[in-house]
């Protein structure tokens, strides 16, 4: 027989080749993997999470644990027919979807959202969704069908139907730790469905915790959405600390430009529309929204006429004054000396007036300083007015710029 090759050495390949095999941690860990997947398949169902809960306390747990968490759950999607009630499988689904996700196991995404369609129950769910805002981050798919299932729960609960709260409660939460724009319908659904058990308070945290330019969807929303949706986002944009006051004046512009505009269909929505433009008329006051100031103007008019009317108190329209206040604008001024001219006419003629509305005048006149409302402030020394307010129109005078 020919021994010519018995001396030779390995070629340099095959010698790369059998290192790598040995060094590579997959290789390394296969036994170890393989001896717990073996213990797994031979104990009885209610001994299949004590066997993972071992598996984690190994030193060498985290070369295997994730492929073995992804094991059980690939057994209990493999069982769910039979299974799909069973507590035991349901505690084992709890431990093995923990474990995945608190190993970051994003291999076991895909399996979980499986188990998650297989099992209905509320455990198994909630115990699925935890997992998955851990493990399904950046993943398009996983994300759009969490978007999709909270979707339709957010339609069963406008319809009537009572849908599975703890899971709808995890699904928001998990939504906003995966922190994708693509989830912001389904949030702002949920939060403006009235859910109990606090779904409403969950859901605004989680849109809170989508990108900045979450904005845009907000000023679409106050845009093209009916008035009960236009008053939500308003509520969750002028609310908001992570708004920079700028961007609280851009939603609240479009909210009272919205509110102007509209001719309401109902009475309830026309109860929204009001809130919308008052709420939006004290951010501009707060936020001193000057680039809002015809918007302001409008409103003015709006509340006066409704005041007028007897269909708003006196306190909406003080409201409106004070927001002209901050206008600084020749167009906020002029109407304010108007409203003082004709409450000036009214306490020539017969002396009635209403104490609070004229100081909230006077004081706006005064803050703005258009020198137009001159003569009328200076008419009051000749009117029955109180000391006081003579006193606040005198001060008015001294800021007036000339």
């Amino acid at each position: 027989m020919d021994r010519r090759g018995a001396g030779r050495a390995f070629p340099p390949f095959l010698f790369l080749l059998v290192f790598f095999a040995f060094t590579n941690p997959l290789f390394s860990q296969a036994p170890i993997l393989n001896s717990y997947q073996q213990n797994f398949i031979r104990a009885n169902l209610s001994m299949k999470a004590n066997i993972l809960r071992d598996a984690a306390t190994d030193e060498e747990a985290k070369e295997f644990i994730g492929p073995l968490y992804e094991f059980a759950l690939t057994f209990a999607l493999g069982n769910a027919e039979i299974l799909r009630d069973d507590p035991e499988m349901i505690a084992l689904i709890g431990v093995a979807a923990r474990g995945a996700g608190d190993s970051g196991y994003k291999a076991s995404a895909d399996t979980l959202w499986q188990i998650f369609q297989a099992y209905p129950d509320s455990l198994t769910r909630v115990s699925v969704l935890k997992a998955l805002a851990v493990l399904g981050k950046r993943n398009i798919r996983i994300i759009g069908n969490l978007n999709q299932y909270l979707a339709g729960q957010n339609r069963l609960f406008r319809d009537g139907a009572n849908p599975d709260y703890p899971s709808v409660s995890a699904c928001v939460s998990a939504l906003g730790q995966l922190g994708d724009t693509s989830s912001f319908s389904a949030l702002f659904s949920a939060f403006t469905a009235s859910y109990p058990n606090n779904i409403s308070r969950l859901a605004l945290e989680s849109l809170n915790l989508l990108p900045d330019d979450y904005k845009y969807f907000l000023v679409d929303l106050i845009r093209g959405n009916p008035a009960a949706d236009k008053l939500a986002a308003l509520k969750i944009g002028v609310t908001n600390n992570r708004f920079s006051p700028a961007e609280q004046g851009q939603l609240a512009e479009a909210a009272l430009e919205q509110g102007l505009n509209l001719s309401p269909a109902s009475p309830g929505e026309d109860r929204d529309l009001a809130e919308l433009r008052y709420i939006a008329a004290d951010a501009f006051t707060r936020l001193r929204w000057t680039q809002g100031s015809a918007l302001a103007v409008r409103h003015f008019y709006r509340v006066q006429t409704d005041f007028q009317n007897g269909k708003v108190p006196r306190e909406r329209f003080i409201e409106a004054i004070d927001c002209l206040s901050v206008m600084e604008s020749a167009e906020a001024a002029q109407a304010l000396v108007l409203q003082l001219g004709f409450t000036n006419a009214r306490t020539e003629k017969g002396g009635i007036y209403d104490e609070a509305l004229v100081l909230a005048v006077i004081k706006a006149v005064g803050i703005i300083g258009d020198k137009s409302a001159f003569d009328q402030l200076l008419y009051i020394s000749y009117l029955p007015y109180p000391d006081h307010i003579q006193a606040a129109a005198k001060e008015a005078l001294t800021h007036l710029k000339w």
